[in-house]
């Protein structure tokens, strides 16, 4: 309120007596009551618009955020199972005869190759047993020469009719019994020369040998048991078993690119988490399926020069089920899902956060392919996702690139 009105009222106020009072109007109390309410309030509204306007509350900073850079990297869409390692040859050495044992001559856990002598039982009863069966082969071939000397001379005497016919028949009957008898004698003597050559028992195939169950000086006979096993190391199986919907899925899968089950790739994961040095190939799939799991078992060859892998061990196993093919990479943390689907959280040029529907593929360790939705080199928001809101300003962190390592 100006000067001049002030005035006007502190005017009005005096020109009107004190003891008037008109009829139906307020009182003269009253008027001046209302009047300074209405001073007052003009005082306190001229007071106001003369000071300054306070300061307006500081903006809060944009929440801060992790984000990774998108990068395109080739990946092979693989299976994972729980297999077996399997020696390609595992022989367990048995006693084919009875003896004591002379002789060990290997190392348990030696390399060892196809005819190394191992144990050696005592020999001499058999080496006899083989003397006698040549003296009755001497015999034989003795007594056949003797009968076939007097068939002939009876064919000469029944020439001259000094002999009978009968008598004849009876020499050639001879004859034939002695040869069998050479024949008779032949075989046995094989016989004990075989026993005899069990006395040395040999290595029938190339590897390493384990254990020795029986020490020097034991009776051994074939009921003892195993003496020792012989496993080949390179190359070397592993099996594991599989669905038959993923059998028939990966057949189709194949087949449908042409391609020929054989040049299927195979890696192992050792039981300590790092992958083996040395990737295989499939090389069999069983002809008949285990009726209490409905899979059938497939076996891959791999190599084993370092004899890492051991027979019978589990390890992990990774089947390629696919082409290679490039995608993506982004952790999985990044991912968010809602009603209509898959997104993530990018940031764009103006520093804003920004919805991207996605396509995942396989998943890859602590990260994810992403097929369809992503550019290479595009921000994506993996931390400190719930403070964020789509189209709000962001501040990302230092940028850390998805790896190769990262990646497997």
């Amino acid at each position: 309120m100006s000067t001049h009105a002030f005035d006007s009222v502190l005017q009005a106020r005096r020109s009107v007596p004190a003891s008037c009072s008109i009829p139906g109007q307020p009182s003269k109390r009253r008027v001046w009551t209302a009047a300074s309410i209405l001073i007052v309030m003009t005082l306190a509204l001229l007071a106001g618009c003369g000071r300054p306007e306070q300061a307006a509350a500081p903006a809060m900073p944009p929440p801060a955020v992790t984000a990774v850079a998108a990068k395109s990297q080739t990946i092979e869409e693989t299976a994972q199972f729980v297999g077996r390692v399997a020696a390609v040859n595992r022989v367990e050495l048995r006693a084919r005869v009875e003896g004591f044992l002379k002789e060990r001559r290997f190392t348990e856990g030696q390399a060892v190759a196809v005819g190394d002598v191992l144990f050696l039982i005592e020999p001499d009863q058999y080496e006899a047993i083989v003397e006698q069966r040549q003296a009755d082969v001497a015999k034989a071939q003795a007594d056949s020469q003797n009968a076939d000397a007097q068939l002939k001379r009876g064919l000469e005497l029944l020439t001259q009719k000094n002999i009978a016919q009968a008598k004849v028949d009876e020499l050639q009957a001879a004859a034939s019994v002695a040869k069998a008898s050479i024949a008779q004698a032949q075989a046995a003597l094989t016989a004990a020369q075989l026993d005899l050559s069990y006395t040395r028992i040999i290595a029938p195939v190339a590897g390493r040998i384990g254990l020795a169950q029986l020490t020097v000086g034991n009776l051994v006979s074939p009921s003892s048991g195993v003496l020792a096993t012989i496993v080949s190391r390179d190359p070397i199986y592993v099996q594991f078993p599989v669905t038959q919907r993923e059998l028939l899925d990966a057949r189709r899968d194949v087949q449908s690119r042409g391609g020929d089950p054989k040049d299927v790739a195979v890696t192992v994961r050792l039981p300590d988490g790092t992958l083996y040095d040395h990737s295989g190939h499939l090389d069999f799939v069983d002809v008949t399926t285990d009726q209490g799991t409905d899979s059938v078992t497939l076996r891959a060859a791999l190599p084993n020069p370092d004899g890492t892998l051991i027979d019978g061990q589990y390890v992990g196993v990774m089947v390629q089920s696919g082409e290679p093919e490039s995608a993506i990479l982004i952790p999985q943390s990044a991912l968010q899902v809602d009603q209509q689907g898959v997104y993530v959280l990018i940031i764009d040029a103006d520093s804003k956060a920004q919805i991207r529907r996605v396509e995942t593929g396989p998943t890859k360790g602590s990260n994810i392919a992403v097929m369809k939705g992503l550019k290479e080199g595009e921000l994506v928001i993996s931390e400190g996702i719930q403070k964020v809101r789509p189209g709000q300003a962001v501040k990302a962190a230092p940028v850390t690139p998805i790896t190769e390592g990262a990646a497997s």
